[in-house]
């Protein structure tokens, strides 16, 4: 097998850092799968709690929200599936941005000893996040025909929103994976934030309980908001309510975050050393 010597010096440019990036893709799968191993490793029910987890919390949701609270879903539409679409690709985002937020801290033994780019670590993180995603999806589409409401034409668009999905959490959990190397306590930040995230996002109820309301446009600044709906809109097609317009705020505020995260973690990115 052939050996590749590479020499590490200072001031390398941006073009450089990406080729390197590429050159340790092999690294970036080994970290993945470990990290899906440790995720189910010395579990008693492994890969259920995939299952179970969306699952009870639907059945939670649907009791609080549809028999207590008395919201009413989308017309024509399953309450159950309403649910279980939002908490879907919202688990999706909130187990990705966690892993991201901590994957520096967890790694620590790694950046003080050995030499690769530090943004590794984070993307590894994405493929936790993925396999729940994928096992929770495939939750929701039997459960679609247990309710006799199979996903629609408009499910071709699905690949679209999870990508957006992870350039969100990616943008969001690059600045906090950085900050929370400086604070540790961020780490005590950041499941209060997923927590009030859930009630915030339309995950449990549909956005059309406040299209009329004068802070909708504000509230449309979320852009999980426009995730959340048009992964709905993609799986149970036009019954399901979605602003297209949505969309708009959706991009630029994911893109903008994930640019100025990218470049944030570069530059703070060789200091990581001296704070773990």
């Amino acid at each position: 097998m052939a050996q590749q010597s590479v020499t590490i010096k200072a001031g390398g440019s941006e073009k450089d850092y990406w080729k390197d990036l590429w050159r340790h893709k092999q690294l970036l799968w080994i970290l993945s799968k470990r990290d899906i191993s440790v995720r189910y490793k010395q579990t008693l029910l492994g890969m259920a709690w995939s299952v179970i987890r969306p699952l009870m919390t639907m059945l939670i949701m649907v009791f609080v929200f549809s028999k207590v609270a008395k919201l009413k879903g989308d017309p024509g539409i399953p309450y159950p599936l309403m649910v279980l679409g939002g908490i879907t690709v919202w688990l999706f985002f909130s187990n990705t941005f966690t892993q991201i937020s901590n994957s520096i801290v967890i790694n620590s033994n790694l950046v003080s000893k050995v030499y690769f780019p530090r943004l590794i670590m984070p993307l590894s993180a994405i493929s936790v996040g993925f396999i729940d995603f994928l096992i929770s999806l495939t939750l929701f589409i039997c459960l679609s025909f247990w309710y006799q409401y199979p996903p629609s034409w408009q499910v071709i668009y699905v690949p679209f929103f999870i990508i957006l999905t992870f350039l969100t959490s990616l943008g969001f959990g690059l600045f906090f994976a950085v900050v929370n190397v400086r604070f540790r306590d961020i780490a005590q930040l950041i499941p209060f934030l997923v927590q009030v995230g859930f009630y915030v996002c339309p995950v449990a109820y549909s956005s059309r309980l406040v299209e009329n309301e004068w802070w909708y446009k504000y509230y449309n600044l979320n852009p999980m908001v426009g995730i959340i709906d048009g992964f709905r809109w993609c799986l149970l097609g036009e019954r399901a309510f979605f602003n297209p317009a949505s969309l708009y705020s959706t991009l630029i505020v994911s893109l903008l975050a994930l640019f100025f995260s990218v470049v944030y973690f570069r530059r703070k990115e060789n200091t990581f050393v001296d704070y773990i």
